[in-house]
């Protein structure tokens, strides 16, 4: 009878960890009064990690019960939402933004594909683009030229990179780095392959087919595969990784 309860205790146990604590990928949409509003930042604070809305003003994020959602854009007002349980089972996450009070109801851009920082002779070549993890990382741990404590040739060193690493953030934020880099690679996973792929071609019993993507994103041949879009490559991948895998899942059953 007493082992009957703890089992009882254990099962409730886990299955509200898997219920708040799992990451989701939803899939969701912004609704703005101004139709033209594109490009609202959607920014997990817990994670860090962010999406930017499409032309339809769509935008995916992986997220867990209980975290925040901050929708920002030069355009409307900024709005957070927190995640809930009955969120992350919608096919479509729909939220509503109010559009700033001072936007202008008509803008007219000229685009000049021709005219920019390396034609001008402002820079050698195109600048790097930086994902928001990869940006606060580079200012947390990045040489300043432009500081003025101490001193060596062609610049100065900032106290941010120091009083960083003192306090540990540098290490925080490349762990953040990590995590945005492997849900990346998640949602390419999704995005490339239908989930019975893996149940009908893979044989991956469907309770462990996300196990399979966490198990699949730490392989370097298949992240190699995925960087270079490289679909093909990524099933015979997938097939080489799913043999390993049923092994194990099969010795951890028996």
């Amino acid at each position: 009878m007493k082992l009957f309860k703890v089992i009882l205790l254990v099962l409730f146990f886990a299955n509200g960890y898997s219920q708040s604590d799992e990451l989701v990928l939803i899939k969701g949409k912004v609704v703005v009064k101004v139709k033209e509003i594109t490009d609202v930042n959607v920014l997990n604070v817990r994670s860090q990690s962010s999406s930017i809305t499409d032309e339809n003003q769509n935008f995916s994020l992986f997220v867990k019960v209980g975290d925040t959602l901050r929708f920002t854009s030069i355009q409307v007002l900024t709005k957070n939402v927190i995640i809930k349980e009955k969120d992350i089972t919608k096919q479509l996450f729909v939220v509503t933004l109010e559009p700033k009070v001072n936007a202008l109801e008509e803008v007219e851009i000229g685009k000049y594909n021709n005219i920019n920082a390396v034609s001008l002779g402002i820079l050698d070549k195109p600048a790097k683009k930086y994902t928001p993890a990869e940006r606060r990382l580079k200012v947390a741990s990045g040489f300043n030229p432009t500081a003025n404590f101490g001193s060596m040739a062609g610049g100065s060193i900032s106290l941010d990179p120091i009083l960083n690493a003192i306090s540990g953030r540098t290490t925080m934020l490349k762990k953040e780095l990590t995590v945005e880099r492997k849900e990346k690679l998640l949602q390419k996973i999704e995005y490339l392959f239908e989930k019975k792929y893996f149940i009908e071609n893979l044989k991956i019993p469907e309770d462990y087919v996300r196990g399979f993507w966490y198990y699949c994103i730490e392989d370097e041949k298949l992240v190699n595969a995925l960087k270079e879009n490289n679909k093909t490559l990524c099933k015979f991948e997938l097939s080489r990784l799913s043999v390993d895998y049923l092994s194990d899942l099969n010795k951890e059953k028996s």
